[in-house]
């Protein structure tokens, strides 16, 4: 048995306190405490400590540090039971402590997959250009059941997905690229693709965008690329030859058939 003969205040940690004891051979530094748990378990000057009391006071201001990391954690945003699971591991806590935290802040509610996910999606709609798809696809990896995924993405209303595609369709192809309108456009869609958005959003914004389309805009990148191609074939054919080298060439990029006839009659001399 031993007697606390001091509790002083941390230098640098003003909610932590040095416990010293004295085991009948003089005074000792014994173990620190949090404030909460100087204070449940009333520490105080005098008090006698047997071994297993002091051991528990540890384990449970071991256990109370792990907690006020958890808070800490969630306080900048909500966080799924996989990330903070992976946290704590991460911090080299012992499984089973990682594991009483858990329960705790879901039993406090403080956790809940099904309430993070459908903040997660809200959010991703408001601040990122990705689709549902992709959207669910980061829940499931944050360790969200398909299920929640699924029901959480529901809030992705068709509305949102096709504001957000064309915006950033409309935006890329104003970008000044001098391929063809149909190249432009597969590789828009291939992007869609990977950014999460369905099928169905990516057809109708495309099709949307191909009838706004300017024509001087692709009339100017059809008459680059032909003027690339007059200048890499001309030194070395001629007449019907050269014309079908760069009908060819052009119709590989993606160009009109009448645009590129066109081309051919005001470009290339007989």
């Amino acid at each position: 048995m031993a007697k606390v003969t001091r509790i002083t205040t941390q230098k640098k940690k003003k909610n932590r306190y040095n416990i010293f004891l004295d085991h009948g051979n003089g005074e000792v530094y014994g173990f620190s405490v949090d404030e909460d748990i100087l204070i449940e378990f009333h520490l105080h000057k005098g008090q006698e400590i047997d071994e297993a009391m002091a051991q528990m006071l540890i384990e449970k201001d071991e256990t109370h540090k792990i907690y006020t990391l958890a808070i800490n954690y969630l306080s900048y945003r909500m966080r799924s039971i996989k990330e903070m699971r992976d946290y704590l591991i991460g911090k080299e806590f012992q499984a089973e402590q990682v594991d009483l935290i858990i329960d705790r802040l879901l039993n406090e509610k403080l956790l809940n997959d099904r309430q993070f996910a459908d903040a997660f999606v809200r959010t991703r709609i408001h601040t990122s250009s990705k689709g549902p798809l992709l959207v669910k696809r980061e829940l499931m990896d944050k360790g969200v059941a398909a299920s929640i995924a699924a029901s959480a993405i529901k809030v992705y209303a068709y509305q949102d997905q096709y504001d957000k595609a064309h915006k950033w369709v409309s935006k890329k192809l104003s970008n000044g690229t001098k391929k063809s309108f149909k190249q432009q456009i597969q590789a828009l869609q291939q992007t869609l693709m990977q950014k999460g958005f369905t099928q169905d959003v990516i057809q109708e914004v495309t099709n949307e965008i191909e009838q706004e389309t300017s024509h001087d805009a692709e009339w100017e990148a059809l008459v680059y690329q032909g003027e690339k191609l007059l200048r890499k074939h001309e030194r070395k054919v001629e007449g019907f030859e050269l014309k079908h080298k760069i009908k060819a060439g052009l119709y590989r990029k993606g160009f009109n058939f009448d645009l590129i006839e066109q081309f051919l009659d005001e470009y290339v001399r007989e």
